[in-house]
């Protein structure tokens, strides 16, 4: 198929192209900038702000399919760009893929549009949206979802995956925030660290957006619903951490920190560089810290059922692959 991938240039959209390519699918890009790595991949590059309705109709036209991972992430990003690229962007994706007659539309969504300051054991895709969102990204990806969900029908059959904490190499979220903070030989951890948490390794989300595009057809169970994405072998924070750390050839020591010390800290961090507009992310955030004081594990049958997901690289390999390109 010819299919468009929306922020092809970021972590999980290189790895959705990278996989998309390998299969021997026709691939083309929307991004801002111009990419190297999928250049040798041989990825028709279109370049344009997902903000941009026009930019997003030209790319779109010709494609069988689209997988939309383009999104502003970070939890203390200003609320207005956030909506803009979030969910007006995502509109724009959506009035493309109807103007153009596209079959297939894969949304990469968040698990932390469930968030909501509880623990999270096993949840499924039964969960609600929190009344009070923690912040401008769960807000907007929350809204986008709802409208990709909301959007499902004959002419266009449409998916929204959840992949949980996505890490792997080239990872420019979560591992260079655990290693700013373990250049102060201090991690915070909070709650303790005793509650258990899962993620996803990159190429395994990459797969289960493969996955989505083969078994998502007008009418099928896979249409109209969300899936979470995880590795599917949840443990405690703490051990977690000590596995990602040692990989990245690190050895904090993990301080034990009260959950509402850490609530109000984030919280505290979060709004000062917003207000501040200070660069890249907060030390800490609302939903950072309720990520880690909390459970937050899902239960995948859903994926395993109808998308036929099964994670492609363990947890273990992924921790070397990990260390073999820190």
């Amino acid at each position: 198929m010819k299919i468009l991938v929306t922020g092809g240039s970021g972590f999980l959209g290189g790895a959705v192209c990278r996989h998309l390519a390998v299969a021997g699918h026709d691939v083309r890009s929307l991004q801002r900038r111009f990419c190297e790595p999928l250049a040798a991949l041989g990825v028709d590059q279109r370049l344009g702000d997902i903000r941009d309705a026009d930019a997003v109709r030209r790319a779109t036209a010709g494609c069988d399919a689209v997988v939309h991972t383009a999104a502003r992430v970070g939890a203390a990003a200003d609320p207005r760009p956030c909506h803009d690229v979030n969910v007006t962007g995502t509109r724009h994706v959506l009035d493309a893929c109807r103007r153009h007659g596209v079959g297939t539309l894969v949304h990469t969504s968040s698990p932390s549009v469930v968030f909501d300051n509880t623990d999270i054991d096993g949840g499924d895709e039964t969960l609600p949206y929190p009344r009070r969102p923690l912040g401008p990204y769960p807000a907007t990806k929350a809204a986008a979802e709802r409208l990709v969900l909301a959007a499902d029908g004959p002419g266009l059959a449409t998916v929204a995956l959840r992949p949980h904490c996505i890490w792997g190499p080239g990872d420019p979220h979560f591992a260079p925030r655990l290693l700013r903070a373990a250049r102060l030989g201090v991690f915070p951890l909070v709650g303790g660290g005793h509650k258990r948490i899962d993620t996803v390794h990159v190429d395994n989300a990459a797969h289960a957006h493969l996955l989505a595009l083969d078994r998502v057809r007008p009418g099928t169970p896979a249409a109209g619903r969300p899936y979470f994405i995880t590795q599917g072998r949840p443990c405690t924070f703490a051990r977690t951490l000590t596995l990602f750390f040692r990989a990245l050839g690190r050895n904090p020591r993990l301080q034990p920190v009260p959950v509402p010390l850490a609530r109000a800290t984030g919280g505290l961090c979060e709004d000062g560089w917003r207000l501040l507009r200070l660069p890249g992310r907060p030390p800490l955030d609302r939903c950072l810290v309720a990520g880690a004081a909390y459970a937050n594990w899902f239960d995948i049958t859903a994926a395993r059922t109808h998308l036929g997901y099964t994670p492609l690289v363990s947890t273990p390999e992924g921790l070397e692959r990990l260390r073999r390109t820190r």
